[in-house]
């Protein structure tokens, strides 16, 4: 078992502390904290960052945790503490600005079919206030028109883009590393096991297939980033002091 590395460890220190705190003081901070939709009144710059601390569960806040040991041990003790940390907030932000843009964009979509319809931007804003629409005069699906005001209400949280941006990473430098799933324990290198979720990851975000509130498009952009800045740090072995 890998020695739990000192960036790490303060990491997860950080993640339960504010798992368990608000729970223990009886206050929520997920308006403040959680990552909302731009356009929400609840929105600010600052949950990109806030938003990784945040999480939905006690299984949630500890497959990140574990998975962030697991596999984050290895990079930590390759790259150094600023290094690690760089990457690590880089893949979870840069997540959520891709979460935000692929929110944006159905959003958009759906918007603009209701401004085509005829229905006022004063309308449309009742609507997602209220969660009320005169079915006359729309004629959307009740699915769409629920997927329209969970865009502008439901905000994310985890740390799970950083995650999956650390997942590549160890990928890219462990290629061969065996890796096994609870409910497909046989062992499978790192090369053909990491890219298999993230294709799962993007399959659920473009379909409507997903089982449960999970924010797809956060995980695929955070491996996104994560094989960016993880490429060209390995192509032009780049010094981090």
């Amino acid at each position: 078992m890998p020695r739990l590395t000192q960036v790490i460890k303060h990491l997860i220190i950080i993640n339960v502390i504010m798992f368990f705190a608000p729970q223990l003081l009886n206050m929520d901070l997920t308006n403040l904290l959680a990552l909302h939709f731009p356009k929400n009144e609840h929105f600010g710059v600052w949950q990109y960052i806030t938003h990784i601390f945040m999480h939905g569960g006690t299984m949630h806040l500890l497959f990140n945790m574990y998975a962030l040991w697991a596999f984050g041990t290895p990079l930590e003790q390759m790259w150094g503490r600023n290094k690690f940390l760089f990457f690590y907030f880089s893949a979870g932000i840069g997540a959520g600005l891709i979460y935000t843009f692929a929110n944006y964009y159905q959003f958009n979509g759906i918007y603009e079919q209701l401004i085509t319809m005829g229905v006022s931007p004063i309308e449309i804003q009742n609507i997602l206030d209220s969660g009320q629409y005169n079915d006359s005069l729309i004629t959307l699906s009740n699915k769409t028109m629920s997927e329209f005001y969970s865009l502008y209400h439901t905000p994310a949280v985890g740390a799970s883009g950083a995650i999956y941006g650390i997942l590549v990473a160890f990928g890219l430098t462990y290629p061969n590393a065996k890796l096994a799933l609870i409910f497909f324990p046989v062992p499978v290198a790192a090369k053909y096991f990491i890219p298999l979720i993230i294709l799962s990851d993007l399959f659920f975000g473009m379909t409507k297939y997903s089982i449960g509130n999970i924010a797809h498009f956060a995980h695929v952009g955070g491996a996104i980033i994560g094989f960016i800045i993880a490429w060209y740090w390995r192509k032009n072995q780049f010094k981090f002091h």
